[in-house]
């Protein structure tokens, strides 16, 4: 005759408390990194180098297209890589207007897109931008340090950039914007 509980094994309070803490750490781990925004400071390669040169054609009708040596005539400017196609592009017109409207030159590069769409783009959101080239294999976005769109850069008087914004410009993000300006200035 066999007693009840002959045949089992003592589980050891290790095995059962293991995989709560295990799980409690990874937990933690996943609240922190929800807590702990990602910093949006670029560490680009291309800050405090010349813009590489390049000639955009035109990217609609009514406005000229965009040269490197646009970019070097003693005032600074922002560049925007946009696109009629991208989403968070729309959402950051209203940011670049009210940047045009405080007197800051906008010059825009379209990526990738058609006249036709990207007039219809600025038809919709408004169209802060004195030129605007067309970058249709994104060489010269490539070439400049852009991953993405929206980006904006701060370029200096001299074609040198000066700061790089990645995604939608916020309101929020408009005094920095307007200090890197100031800064670009001196």
């Amino acid at each position: 005759m066999s007693t009840q509980g002959e045949g089992r094994q003592k589980i050891s309070p290790m095995a059962v408390w293991l995989p709560l803490f295990l799980f409690g750490v990874f937990f933690a781990l996943v609240i922190y990194g929800l807590a702990s925004p990602a910093s949006r400071d670029v560490e680009s390669a291309m800050i405090g180098k010349p813009l590489p040169e390049f000639a955009l054609r035109p990217a609609i009708a009514d406005r000229p297209g965009l040269s490197s040596s646009d970019l070097s005539i003693g005032e600074p400017r922002l560049l925007n890589i946009f696109a009629s196609w991208c989403i968070p592009c729309a959402i950051e017109a209203p940011q670049l207007e009210t940047l045009n409207a405080q007197g800051i030159e906008v010059v825009g590069i379209a990526i990738r897109d058609r006249p036709d769409d990207v007039a219809a783009f600025l038809a919709r959101n408004g169209n802060p931008f004195s030129r605007i080239g067309a970058d249709d294999v994104s060489a010269v976005q490539l070439g400049i340090g852009s991953s993405g769109v929206p980006e904006t850069f701060v370029i200096d008087g001299n074609g040198i950039i000066l700061y790089q914004h990645i995604g939608v410009i916020r309101r929020e993000d408009l005094p920095l914007i307007m200090d890197k300006l100031a800064e670009a200035a001196r």
